[in-house]
């Protein structure tokens, strides 16, 4: 097995972050990401604008400049290559990492193709894997769809879109702009209050005036391949439709959490164990790092406040593993 300092479990923009850390460091290690580089960037919506502006997204003191002061997916995607050569950063790209397993001296990372030796471990695995269910009948069904890509493939169609919050409201216009019939379905009796601010009164607008039919308090009870039973208000209504675009949020990959033994409190917010103080969990050399730190709280933490974590972990690790920092 090959021997190392530390290894990165996601080469996102935290992970990222933290290799530049470890590099500077002089560190002996290696990011591991189960997709491609950014793997949750580039699975955002092919024609996404970030709220956050690109001074808000850089790292590794490398600038990013983009055409506006927000940028867009394609800009963060070339910028985020750009950090992995300008640090020649280590990463391995489809490379999931299986399970962890404690040995002497560290911790053996289990891979599909090799396994590795590490003292030390940062899991920035972000939260954009695993999608919230609405646990529904029919939600396996191929026209539910989790994560959206972009209009044009379902233009002319029937789409449902469920939720209310920032993807959800962007997702419903989009749609309803290139052509697709579009209705909304929400928990609530209102938009989220939190959608942004340019985009709020465009989404309460259509509805207003009917483009985008919406129903209030509802809920999803059934999906069938040709229609969707909701449940509203007034009883079930069944709608014709084609398409289901789910956006219900996401969530950290707990299974993996749990498999590597890091503790899950069974509460509403299930935040990871781990020390506020050097993000080591209750796996002594075990970090968390980035916005699984924020358990089932997604909008609490975003790249832009968790830039320093790196620092703080790596921090620790030169302690722990007795090497001074160059």
């Amino acid at each position: 097995m090959e021997k190392l300092d530390l290894i990165i479990v996601g080469a996102g923009p935290t992970g990222l972050s933290c290799g530049i850390e470890a590099k500077k460091a002089g560190l002996d290690f290696l990011i591991l990401e189960k997709g491609v580089l950014v793997n949750s960037l580039f699975h955002f919506p092919t024609n996404m604008t970030f709220f956050s502006t690109s001074k808000l997204l850089e790292i590794g003191e490398v600038p990013f400049i983009s055409h506006n002061e927000k940028p867009t997916r394609r800009e963060a995607l070339e910028y985020y290559r750009r950090i992995k050569e300008t640090w020649k950063l280590p990463v391995k790209t489809f490379t999931p990492v299986e399970n962890i397993k404690k040995v002497e001296g560290g911790y053996k990372v289990i891979t599909p193709k090799q396994a590795y030796f590490t003292r030390t471990i940062i899991v920035s695995s972000g939260f954009y894997d695993v999608p919230r269910l609405m646990e529904v009948p029919g939600e396996a069904l191929p026209k539910v769809k989790h994560y959206y890509d972009e209009a044009h493939p379902y233009i002319g169609q029937k789409v449902l879109v469920v939720g209310a919050a920032n993807s959800a409201c962007d997702v419903a216009l989009e749609l309803w702009q290139k052509g697709a019939a579009v209705t909304m379905a929400i928990r609530e009796g209102e938009i989220y209050p939190r959608v942004k601010y340019w985009i709020k009164p465009n989404i309460e607008n259509r509805i207003k005036e009917g483009s985008i039919p919406a129903y209030f308090h509802t809920t999803v009870k059934e999906i069938l391949p040709d229609a969707v039973i909701l449940q509203t208000p007034e009883g079930e209504k069944t709608i014709e439709n084609d398409v289901v675009m789910a956006m219900t949020g996401y969530q950290p990959n707990y299974k993996m959490l749990k498999q590597f033994g890091i503790e899950i409190p069974d509460d509403e917010t299930r935040i990871p164990v781990y020390n506020n103080d050097t993000f080591e969990t209750n796996l002594p050399g075990v970090y968390l790092a980035g916005v699984v730190c924020a358990g089932m709280n997604t909008s609490k933490l975003f790249i832009e406040n968790t830039r320093d974590h790196g620092a703080i972990i790596v921090k620790d690790i030169l302690q722990k593993i007795g090497k001074e920092e160059e």
